[in-house]
């Protein structure tokens, strides 16, 4: 059985990976993760993603898995904070309001330098929450680690009203996305991948069945809520997409 490699200390998406019931390790991989000028949310997820995949090979008989996500409004990368008071001011922005939350996903095969990477977007309706509610919530310390200074599925919050798309891209991991991804490289996860992922996030997911190896066709310009390929990629309004080699 192929074993994986996860970039990310991120516990969210070790318990999204664990998911699939298939062996893996965790390694944390050191990228700066600052926009560059004129960069789109796309690119800047793409990009982040595939230096994540890199940077932590140290040996060759798996496959890498590495993710970035970023919280976008009005065009704006939203990432993590860099402290309460940036986190507030993030969360008062979003309030009421819809962003778009993008992320990138990577496979990487050290031993042939084959790499996959995806772009997949979800259209996401904050509540109106208080500022007494901010407060409460950043004084938790729960926003400090997360894109655009929230967690969908925070118990206390709640600050999310509707989306439209992946829930757990949202999370952090597109699990059916990343099943896609593994799927069209020959690994087959042992188990109902979205039975477990509604079990484990309690979210109704509306986006599978219809999500699909071919999906991943080159050719696919792919609406927020879904994802496009980029081994040969299309021109998108979230920007110029690179492709893999």
């Amino acid at each position: 059985m192929t074993n994986l490699l996860l970039a990310s200390a991120s516990p969210r998406r070790r318990q999204l990976l664990a998911l699939l019931h298939l062996p893996f390790e965790v390694a944390v991989a050191n990228v700066v993760e600052v926009p560059r000028t004129d960069e789109t949310p796309a690119e800047l997820v793409i990009r982040l993603c595939r230096a994540k995949a890199h940077a932590i090979v140290t040996h060759f008989d798996v496959i890498v898995i590495a993710c970035d996500t970023v919280v976008a409004l009005d065009g704006e990368i939203l990432g993590k904070p860099r402290d309460a008071t940036e986190a507030i001011s993030m969360l008062r922005r979003l309030c009421g309001r819809c962003h778009t939350v993008y992320s990138g996903v990577t496979l990487l095969e050290p031993a042939t330098g084959r790499a996959l990477t995806n772009v997949i977007g979800t259209r996401v309706a904050m509540r109106a929450y208080t500022d007494a509610e901010i407060a409460a919530y950043v004084a938790s310390g729960d926003p400090l680690d997360k894109a655009g200074a929230y967690a969908v599925q925070h118990p206390g919050f709640h600050p999310v009203v509707a989306l439209q798309g992946c829930y757990a891209n949202v999370v952090g991991l597109p699990l059916c996305y990343l099943t896609c991804c593994l799927r069209a490289w020959g690994v087959e996860p042992p188990c109902d991948v979205h039975a477990a992922c509604q079990s484990h996030t309690g979210h109704n997911c509306t986006i599978y069945p219809p999500v699909d190896c071919d999906m991943l066709s080159p050719q696919a310009c792919i609406p927020v809520g879904t994802c496009f390929c980029v081994e040969n990629p299309p021109k998108s309004a979230g920007g110029r997409v690179v492709t893999d080699k």
